[in-house]
C-alpha cells in the first residue's frame, strides 16, 4: 500500500494562508471549541427547549430574538474541517479506521487513553476560553504572548506525559 501524505512544511504553510485567510475575511482567527459548545446547547435547546431558556449558561445562547446556536461560524469551520479530512482520507487512500497500538497496550486501552485524553483537553479548553487552535495558533499569529506561552504549555505537557507513556509504544530492549 502506496500512503500519500503531504509535505509537513507544505501543510503547515497551508495552514498558516488559512490562518491569515480567516483573520483578513472575517476579522477572527481559528478556533473549534466553541463549535462544540454550540452543537451542545442546539441539543439541550431542542431536547428541553424551557429548560435552555432559564438556565443561567444555556439561555445566553437561545430564546427569543436570539440567533440559533448552530448559524454560529465555528460550527461551520468545523463542519469544513470535517469535510476536508473526509475528502483528504479519500484522495489519499488512507479512508479506513486504524488504530494505532504499541507492544504494551491493546486497541481497546488506546480507545480509553484516546477518550480520557480528549475529554481533558475539551474541559481544558472551556476552562481557558479556547482550544489550541484559537489559543496557540491564532494567538502566536498576533503576537500574543499568551499564545506562545499555551503552546510552549501544549508541548511541554506533551513532552512530559509522552516520557511516562512511552513504554506502552516502545518495545524494550533484550
Amino acid at each position: 500500500m502506496n500512503t500519500k501524505y503531504m509535505n509537513p512544511y507544505l501543510a503547515g504553510f497551508f495552514l498558516g494562508l488559512v490562518l491569515l485567510a480567516a483573520l483578513f475575511i472575517t476579522g477572527r482567527g481559528l478556533g473549534a471549541s466553541g463549535a462544540i459548545k454550540s452543537m451542545v446547547v442546539a441539543a439541550v435547546d431542542g431536547i428541553a427547549p424551557a429548560h435552555a431558556e432559564s438556565s443561567s449558561f444555556y439561555g445566553t445562547y437561545v430564546g427569543p430574538g436570539k440567533e440559533h446556536p448552530l448559524k454560529s461560524w465555528l460550527f461551520f469551520e468545523v463542519v469544513g474541517v470535517l469535510i476536508g479530512g473526509f475528502i483528504s482520507g479519500l484522495v489519499s487512500d488512507r479512508l479506513k479506521i486504524v488504530t494505532e497500538s504499541g507492544p504494551n497496550v491493546k486497541p481497546k486501552i488506546r480507545w480509553l487513553f484516546a477518550a480520557i485524553g480528549g475529554a481533558l483537553f475539551g474541559i481544558g479548553a472551556q476552562f481557558a476560553r479556547g482550544c489550541t487552535s484559537g489559543a496557540a495558533l491564532t494567538g502566536m499569529a498576533v503576537l500574543s504572548t499568551a499564545g506562545f506561552v499555551t503552546m510552549m504549555a501544549i508541548f511541554g505537557s506533551g513532552y512530559a506525559f509522552a516520557y511516562f507513556a512511552r513504554k506502552l509504544w516502545i518495545k524494550e530492549k533484550e
